[in-house]
């Protein structure tokens, strides 16, 4: 088995590259979209971070091309963070809004567009972005060992896969599988509320993999939260008509903000890292003042308390635990 050693994510926040490089239209991105870029990667430094991930599909690609201008205009940069993006996913190809590839040819293909996008001879890490079900694991297992060869890739990673899922791509693969990104969030609560609705009729209203996360700590897999902040939605954003139980939240985000001295966006991401599962959030604001507001979040995991925890928990579920 070839060693490939990549920091562990674990424990560390990320910054999530997807709002960068302006519409989701195929018009091209413009000079204040890398401008924007450059400031988030700034404010994401300045706060510690070192992982940035990417995906090759977000802005149709213009998101990792104006992060590699980023890079090109900033020497040293490179050897000073770590790259992460993710292939699998196609977007308004062959008459489809959506369809998954982890074919071969795929694969390598994604990942060549992407290298060449972010200016860089290689990435970090490479997740596989959804699960493909006419995927050959054989085929995943002989793209991922041509990438870790070559030095394109050199660690791999899922998405939005269950425990089963990564158990049964790890036994064709040489190398660990090294991340899971999925959903997780104060707001996006079926991980954590599936742990204890175990033969309760509310585990019908929430869909996630049993095991999944346990798999994950048992087995060395950083579990990566992506939306981690809920779009802002105890944090100041205002939508149309909030639940009694959103309002609630976001008042006790506030509260607890107070009494630990520091920001809610640190509240919601400590409170995610609180979790024993070793839980990474990944930030995806393009805001560098918000950006710096997540920085507290590693101490604000550490102090929390077990009632603090539960009771934001209780609240954002707007009922009392079973």
């Amino acid at each position: 088995m070839t060693e490939h050693n990549v920091p562990s994510s674990a424990q560390e926040l990320i910054y999530g590259c997807m709002g960068l490089g302006g519409s989701w239209t195929d018009e091209p991105h413009q000079v204040q979209h890398v401008d924007e870029a450059a400031a988030a990667v700034e404010a994401a430094l300045d706060t510690g971070i070192t992982l940035f991930d990417h995906a090759d599909i977000y802005r149709g690609g213009k998101s990792e091309a104006v992060f590699g201008e980023v890079l090109a205009a900033m020497p040293g940069l490179r050897d000073r963070i770590r790259l992460q993006t993710k292939c699998g996913i196609r977007l308004r190809e062959r008459g489809l809004a959506t369809h998954y590839d982890l074919s071969r040819e795929s694969i390598l293909e994604r990942v060549d567009g992407s290298l060449k996008r972010l200016q860089t001879d290689y990435v970090d890490v490479l997740l596989l972005h959804r699960p493909d079900p006419l995927t050959d694991l054989a085929e995943v297992a002989a793209a991922v060992g041509q990438l870790l060869a070559d030095g394109r890739v050199r660690a791999i990673g899922v998405s939005n896969m269950s425990g089963a899922q990564i158990k049964a791509l790890q036994e064709r693969l040489e190398v660990p599988v090294v991340a899971n990104q999925l959903e997780m969030s104060l707001l996006k609560r079926a991980w954590l509320e599936s742990q204890v609705l175990v033969n309760h009729p509310e585990s019908l209203d929430y869909s996630f993999p049993h095991g999944t996360l346990e798999y994950c700590s048992s087995n060395g897999v950083t579990v990566q939260a992506y939306g981690a902040l809920a779009q802002g939605l105890y944090t100041g954003a205002v939508p149309e008509n909030p639940t009694a139980a959103e309002t609630a939240a976001a008042a006790m985000v506030a509260e607890l903000a107070g009494q630990y001295g520091t920001t809610g966006e640190a509240v919601l991401l400590g409170w995610l890292m609180k979790h024993p599962a070793g839980i990474a959030p990944v930030i995806g604001t393009v805001n560098p003042a918000r950006i710096a507001a997540c920085a507290d979040a590693a101490r604000v995991a550490e102090a929390m308390t077990r009632a603090d925890w539960y009771g934001l928990w209780i609240a954002a579920r707007g009922s009392t635990l079973p």
